[in-house]
């Protein structure tokens, strides 16, 4: 006879739920709730038993049963071009910090195609994700167009310099770009330049343009010569190759004695240019850049940029967003920038 063999099977484990840190505290489930969502009503020494009991048990809020719950996701969509530029990778990293401090959580798409039916699928993507509303770091013209043809059934926010279509039920945010380069443009003219060429960002992005478009109406403004622009891109390597035919136009007298660049990347390299070709910034040619990078301050010379607030912007996008969903009407805003003068501007020598 084949004797029996008995298997013991290991106990099932499950993670704490909301139960057993009230147990463990010794308070409802009700105060346990109260103090998850970060309610005033809680006496002190109840709240730290219950963050004690989470702590000890290891307890973690399950979101999808919370969102079966209350009906809501709590999740915004945040729809990004996937640059490694300054501008929009800071406003990306603003944008999730702020949602996450207000206990929101971030689903992202990256986009690397520019078009109407990519847009629309990272949005139905979206949908199909139960966001509650979607933030769009849209400096692109392609991206804004397609945002705008898409209709929406949540609250979106879109980070872009433009006035969008009246009838278009998206909320407008976007630091004020032409306040920005006037704010270059006028620093540059009230220490007496005459000759302020504009070395511009890609026509199709919405920031270069608002840029140019400043640049050139404050010049008329003061009926001063519109010297170009110079369409680069937004690169240091573009920023040099322009820098190196500016150089010998300064040499020979007959460049600009400033130049704006439409970022501080492209004011690097032209620095990097002037340098190697013997022409002194500030002396023989003024730089004024734009964003305010890290480490724009060490440039050789420092550089005198404009400021954009991207911290502010990222937040200010979800304040706004946050306020929608909530059934608010928030409008188009603007944000304001601002100047931070260094070295690399002076009055001009000739």
């Amino acid at each position: 006879m084949i004797p029996s063999v008995t298997i013991s099977r290991p106990a099932t484990t499950r993670p704490p739920a909301m139960a057993d840190v009230a147990a463990l505290a010794g308070v409802s489930h009700q105060t346990v709730s109260r103090v998850l969502n970060g309610h005033r009503s809680v006496r002190p020494a109840t709240r730290e038993k219950v963050l004690e009991a989470i702590a000890e048990l290891g307890y973690r809020r399950n979101s999808a049963a919370r969102a079966l719950v209350t009906a809501r996701s709590t999740t915004v969509g945040v729809v990004t071009t996937g640059s490694p530029l300054f501008g929009p990778s800071s406003t990306l990293i603003a944008v999730e910090e702020a949602a996450r401090e207000q206990g929101w959580y971030v689903s992202v798409a990256t986009l690397r195609r520019y078009d109407a039916e990519t847009m629309h699928k990272a949005l139905e993507h979206f949908m199909d994700q139960a966001v509650e509303g979607i933030v769009v770091i849209a400096p692109h013209t392609d991206v804004a167009d397609a945002v705008e043809s898409f209709q929406a059934p949540v609250p979106v926010v879109i980070i872009a310099a433009r006035d969008l279509k009246p009838d278009v039920p998206t909320i407008p945010l976007a630091v004020d770009q032409r306040a920005g380069a006037r704010l270059a443009v006028e620093h540059l003219i009230g220490l007496g330049h005459q000759r302020i060429l504009h070395v511009a960002g890609p026509p199709d992005w919405l920031d270069a343009v608002e840029r140019e478009e400043s640049w050139r109406a404050v010049l008329t403004e003061h009926g001063l010569p519109v010297l170009g622009p110079v369409v680069a891109g937004w690169t240091a390597d573009r920023g040099y190759m322009v820098g190196l035919d500016l150089a010998q136009r300064v040499k020979a007298g007959s460049g600009p004695t400033a130049v704006f660049a439409a970022n501080d990347q492209l004011a690097l390299g032209l620095l990097r240019a002037f340098w190697e070709c013997g022409v002194s910034v500030p002396d023989d040619v003024s730089v004024v850049g734009f964003d305010d990078v890290d480490g724009s301050g060490h440039f050789i010379p420092p550089l005198t940029t404009v400021r954009q607030p991207f911290v502010d912007l990222g937040r200010r996008s979800v304040a706004l967003l946050l306020a929608a969903v909530d059934g608010g009407t928030p409008g188009a805003e603007l944000i304001a920038p601002e100047l931070v003068v260094r070295r690399s501007a002076a009055a001009p020598r000739r």
